[in-house]
């Protein structure tokens, strides 16, 4: 991907990190997922004052493209305000690795890109389908 399609994709996250709803937390994360077609889907964080009902970014992302028939991914991108990279938490990279694979994970903040990561570094031993 050139990186002026790169800042772009990062660009996207960044303004989906903007309709997050995180009340409690006050904790904004955006996601955008690329499809193999290079479409972008993009995703929020969506917090509920009981918390494990909190749907992060990356898996409301991942959850549209599935649901709109996508089924091929090329990069994810998390965007947070943070100094340090935000990675997708457990369930986010156990989701991520079963319907993605091995993606590129780009995560960034409100100005620059901290870390870039793929999901096999993310996830180095994982649960999947080869195991059952």
């Amino acid at each position: 991907m050139s990186s002026d399609r790169l800042a772009a994709v990062v660009a996207t996250a960044r303004e989906a990190r903007l309709r997050a709803i995180a009340p409690y937390s006050h904790f904004l994360v955006g996601a955008a997922l690329v499809t193999s077609d290079g479409l972008v889907i993009t995703g929020c964080n969506v917090e509920n004052a009981s918390y494990g009902l909190t749907m992060c970014a990356e898996r409301v992302a991942l959850f549209k493209a599935l649901s709109e028939g996508h089924r091929s991914f090329s990069l994810c991108v998390v965007v947070a305000d943070t100094d340090k990279p935000t990675p997708p938490c457990g369930p986010c990279r156990q989701l991520l690795w079963e319907y993605c694979g091995d993606i590129p994970v780009v995560m960034a903040n409100l100005t620059t890109v901290t870390a870039e990561l793929r999901m096999q570094d993310l996830l180095p031993l994982p649960f999947d389908g080869r195991l059952l």
